[in-house]
């Protein structure tokens, strides 16, 4: 099957060059101007913007256990409509992925069900450290560590432990970092205060920038002092910039560092109009944070942009703020929001490819994935940026059926997602066939 891409402006490695594609099976086989080989499928992209698919290296698709709020099917279409042609599945699902046959058991039904390419963590528990040793490195992403206590109860608090995983494994550790005491200790001033319905806007006082330093700091102390490869997820204090660094390339850095889209685009402010529907742990904070994240985003202190995304039901976030559970789905927008930062001059197009696409791939070694090379895999993405739009119920992908971002006006839309060399969204359109395939990575 050969696929031929004409008159596209590529974004890859720092660059925008207006080229034809040529898509021949699973792997992209040449970028040049004016291809004129015969296609089975010509695509005139005159105008267009192509860019590797997006890879998410923090997803919670809720399967299997949980898969009233999402599951691996209709969260990976979701995806695939906002350009991610890649996920990485925690392993917080019902049962835990914490042993190697749980973990086994994700990847089958991954399978049968994936629409993109995916990956799923290991789970680090206090007593599981065998387990964990025994993941194998060339086909898991890495191991996931909740430092602070979040949905499926996997806190990781026993120092001894800790320092075992740390020391032991060569593996990418992953962590969810909030001090767990910090955060007993403002929940229960806000409920002696408050009862059950503390107001939503002091979530970010509760999940507070001392209970993220606290523990994100520790965490880079023991990966400094173990030689750990250390990637703290979903940072969201301006405070934690501090512990990161910007004058290596990420090929040599040994500790990492991510942000989520929602970090980036809501702050504290916002609790009023949005309530528990922008609950997430961490809490966005204030805009002295999000001025904060974006500065170490574009000067490289920050490597990934991820989603996080985690759906729940829109009854389960009606409920009062100690019954809310934390977390919103975004996977199908990440892309979009980051394109209207760009069109408001905020962020490079390459600066975002570099981001979501390429820094994914280096830091967690996946096996041609995340460039536009020949040789690739055929995973890309075309985009308009002359497309207006309105985020609406009915055209949300979501299993969960909401969005934190219904009612926002965006001037760009994902038009065409291949993966492995497959065209499975077409302006609107989910092709039936699951292309999805395990990601590999080099050991």
């Amino acid at each position: 099957m050969k696929i031929l891409i004409k008159n596209v402006r590529i974004v890859n490695e720092g660059k925008t060059v207006e080229s034809d594609l040529l898509i021949e099976n699973d792997l992209i086989s040449k970028i040049q101007k004016n291809i004129s080989e015969e296609a089975d499928e010509v695509i005139d992209a005159a105008g267009k913007y192509l860019l590797p698919g997006v890879i998410d290296d923090q997803v919670h698709f809720r399967d299997p256990g949980l898969t009233h709020k999402g599951d691996i099917e209709t969260e990976s279409k979701a995806a695939i409509a906002g350009g991610i042609t890649s996920f990485i599945d925690q392993p917080n699902t019902v049962p835990n992925a914490v042993t190697q046959e749980l973990l086994a058991d994700k990847y089958q039904i991954a399978s049968q069900k994936a629409y993109a390419n995916y990956g799923f963590m290991m789970g680090g528990t206090n007593d599981n450290l065998e387990e964990v040793l025994k993941t194998n490195p060339k086909n898991v992403p890495g191991i996931k560590l909740f430092l602070g206590s979040s949905t499926g109860n996997m806190l990781v608090d026993n120092p001894e432990t800790l320092e075992n995983i740390f020391s032991n494994t060569k593996m990418l550790i992953a962590v969810h970092c909030e001090d767990e005491a910090t955060i007993r200790a403002n929940t229960q001033k806000y409920l002696d205060q408050y009862g059950e319905d503390i107001p939503v806007k002091f979530h970010h006082l509760i999940r507070s920038e001392e209970a993220c330093y606290k523990s994100s700091s520790k965490a880079v102390e023991l990966a400094k002092k173990t030689g750990a490869r250390l990637h703290v997820f979903h940072l969201s204090t301006a405070k934690e910039m501090e512990l990161f660094r910007n004058d290596i390339p990420l090929k040599d850095k040994k500790i990492t560092a991510e942000v989520c889209v929602h970090h980036l685009t809501f702050t504290n402010e916002d609790y009023d109009t949005k309530g528990g529907l922008i609950k997430w742990n961490p809490a966005v904070k204030t805009q002295k944070d999000k001025d904060g994240l974006w500065e170490a985003l574009l000067d490289d202190r920050i490597d990934v942009i991820a989603t996080d995304h985690a759906p729940h039901t829109w009854e389960e976030k009606q409920n009062v703020y100690n019954k809310c559970p934390s977390g919103a789905p975004l996977v199908q927008h990440s892309l979009v929001v980051m394109l209207e930062n760009h069109i408001n001059g905020k962020i490079s197009l390459e600066k975002i490819v570099e981001k979501m696409c390429h820094n994914p791939a280096i830091l967690f070694r996946v096996e041609k994935r995340g460039f536009v090379r020949v040789g690739y895999k055929a995973d890309l993405v075309l985009v308009d940026l002359n497309e207006n739009w309105t985020v609406e119920k009915n055209n949300i992908l979501y299993k969960c059926g909401w969005s934190p971002l219904e009612g926002m006006n965006f001037h760009s839309q994902v038009t065409h997602t291949f993966i492995n060399g497959n065209l499975v969204y077409d302006n609107g359109k989910i092709s039936e066939g699951k292309f999805g395939e395990r990601l590999l990575f080099e050991a």
